[in-house]
C-alpha cells in the first residue's frame, strides 16, 4: 500500500490502488496535453519578449503600462484572437461576462443563449430572477434561450427557428461549462459546430462564449473556431492559483474596444487602469496555468473513478472527454452531500478547522453548501466543492493546485462519509 494513505480503512486503500491503475493511461494523456499547452504558452512569452520590467505595474490612470499591454497581446495570441483585455479591475468571471455583454448590447437588442438557461449569477444580470437594479431588463435588453434536448445537446431546430424569428438577436451566447445543471459541459468540438451553425444562419450575429473553467482543459479554444468574444476568470484556470484577482476578455478588436469602454469610460477604454502590484502574478499565473489545470483535471478523473466505485452517479465518467474542471457527484440525500463537502474543507490548507453549513448566497436561489479552503478567496482553481441543496443533491467539485492534494482530500472525504459515518 502507498504510504500517503496513512490510516485510511484497508478496504478503501485497496480500492484506491485499483483506481490508480485504472486511470493510469488517462493521467498520462492529460500530462501530454499539459506539455503541449505549456509549449504554446512559452512560445507566446518568447515572442513578446517578457522581461522583468513588465512586472512593475502602474499607478493612477495606468497610462503607458507596457506589462499590461504585453499581457493583453499574449492572451490574444494564445487564444487566437485579435485583441484582449486582462484586468485586475474585472473582479470575477461573472463580471467579465457582464462587461463583455453590456459592452456590445444596446436597448432593443436580444441576448440569446443557445445552451439552455444560463447559471444563477447570470440570471440576475439578465434580470429574469431577483429584482436587482441595473439588470439588462432595466435597459430594455431582451433575453431568450433554447432549452437543451433531453440528452443535454443543443436543440438546433429550435435555435434556427428562434434566430430566424427574432431579427433583434445581436448576441448568441454559449456557456461551455455546465453550471448548476445536470448536462455535460460542451467540448470545443461541439462549440465549433455551434458557431458554424449560427454563422450560416446569421453571419453578423456576435457569438459570445463563457469560457469559465475551460481554459487549457483541451488543446484548442473556442476563439480558434470563430467565437467573436469570450471571457473567463483569473482565479479559475487562467490564473493558476497565483493571480489574486482579475479576469479576461478576448475577441475581435472592435468588440474589445466596446468592452473596455464599458469597464472604464468611453474614450479611455482598455488604455487606462492601474495594475499596481498584480502584473507579476498575472504573468506567472498564465505561465503555470497549463500544468495547474492539468493537476485539477487529473484530480477530477481520480474522484470520478473512486466515487463511481462507491456506487455513486458521477459526471463525467473517469474516461470520458473533459472540457473543464468540473466533476459532479449525485449523493441522493443532503446528509451525505454535506458530510462530503465538510470533509473537503477539513482537508484544505486554509480554514481546515471550519465546518461549512448550508446558507443563502447572493446570486443564488437555493441554500448552498460550499467548501473552499483556498489561498485566494473564492478561487475555484484551488480545490473546492459546492452545490445547491436541492434534489438530486449534486456536489460540484473543481480545482486542485496539485494532484496529490486532490487525492488526499477526496480519499479522506470518502473515508469520513462512507466508512466512518456509514451514510451509504
Amino acid at each position: 500500500m502507498s504510504t500517503w494513505m496513512g490510516e485510511l480503512p484497508a478496504k478503501l486503500q485497496q480500492t484506491i490502488e485499483e483506481v490508480e491503475k485504472q486511470i493510469k493511461s488517462k493521467i498520462q494523456e492529460i500530462d501530454d496535453q499539459a506539455t503541449y499547452n505549456q509549449m504554446r504558452v512559452l512560445k507566446c512569452f518568447k515572442k513578446h519578449h517578457v522581461a522583468e520590467e513588465d512586472f512593475a505595474g502602474s499607478t493612477g490612470y495606468g497610462y503607458d503600462d507596457v506589462g499590461r499591454d504585453k499581457l493583453d497581446a499574449i492572451y490574444a495570441d494564445y487564444f487566437n484572437a485579435e485583441d484582449a483585455m486582462v484586468r485586475p479591475q474585472l473582479i470575477s468571471g461573472t463580471h467579465a461576462i457582464t462587461t463583455a455583454l453590456f459592452g456590445v448590447l444596446r436597448p432593443g437588442d436580444t441576448l440569446f443563449y443557445m445552451t439552455g438557461m444560463p447559471y444563477d449569477t447570470i440570471q440576475h444580470v439578465v434580470g429574469i430572477v431577483g429584482d436587482e437594479p441595473g439588470a439588462m431588463k432595466d435597459f430594455g435588453i431582451n433575453f431568450n434561450y433554447s432549452s437543451l434536448l433531453e440528452n443535454g445537446e443543443v436543440d438546433y431546430e429550435d435555435v434556427a427557428k428562434k434566430l430566424k424569428a427574432d431579427k433583434k438577436i445581436k448576441v448568441i451566447a454559449i456557456q461551455r461549462s455546465r453550471g448548476y445543471s445536470d448536462r455535460a459541459s460542451f467540448t470545443v468540438a461541439k462549440i465549433k459546430q455551434m458557431i458554424k451553425f449560427v454563422k450560416q444562419i446569421s453571419p453578423n450575429v456576435i457569438v459570445f462564449v463563457d469560457n469559465c473553467y475551460g481554459e487549457f482543459s483541451e488543446i484548442n479554444e473556442p476563439t480558434e473556431y470563430g467565437a467573436d468574444l469570450m471571457a473567463g476568470s483569473l482565479f479559475k484556470n487562467a490564473g493558476a492559483g497565483i493571480a489574486k484577482t482579475g479576469a479576461y476578455i478576448v475577441g475581435k478588436k472592435d468588440l474589445i474596444r466596446q468592452a473596455g469602454n464599458r469597464l472604464n469610460v468611453p474614450g479611455a477604454g482598455k488604455n487606462e487602469g492601474a495594475t499596481i502590484g498584480h502584473m507579476r502574478d498575472m504573468f506567472q499565473g498564465f505561465f503555470l496555468a497549463p500544468n495547474v489545470t492539468a493537476n485539477a483535471i487529473k484530480g477530477a478523473v481520480f474522484a470520478s473513478a473512486l466515487l463511481e466505485k462507491m456506487g455513486l452517479d458521477v459526471s463525467p465518467k473517469w474516461n470520458e472527454p473533459r472540457t473543464d474542471l468540473v466533476q459532479t457527484i449525485n449523493f441522493g440525500n443532503p446528509a451525505a452531500m454535506i458530510s462530503f463537502c465538510a470533509a473537503i474543507q477539513h482537508y484544505s490548507p486554509v480554514n481546515s478547522f471550519v465546518d461549512p453549513v448550508p446558507s443563502y448566497m447572493d446570486g443564488y436561489e437555493d441554500e448552498e453548501i460550499m467548501a473552499s479552503g483556498s489561498f485566494t478567496e473564492g478561487s475555484t482553481i484551488e480545490l473546492s466543492s459546492d452545490g445547491p441543496l436541492r434534489p438530486p443533491f449534486t456536489l460540484y467539485i473543481q480545482g486542485g493546485l496539485t494532484y496529490s492534494h486532490v487525492k488526499i482530500a477526496i480519499s479522506n472525504a470518502v473515508s469520513e462519509t462512507f466508512f466512518e459515518n456509514k451514510k451509504m
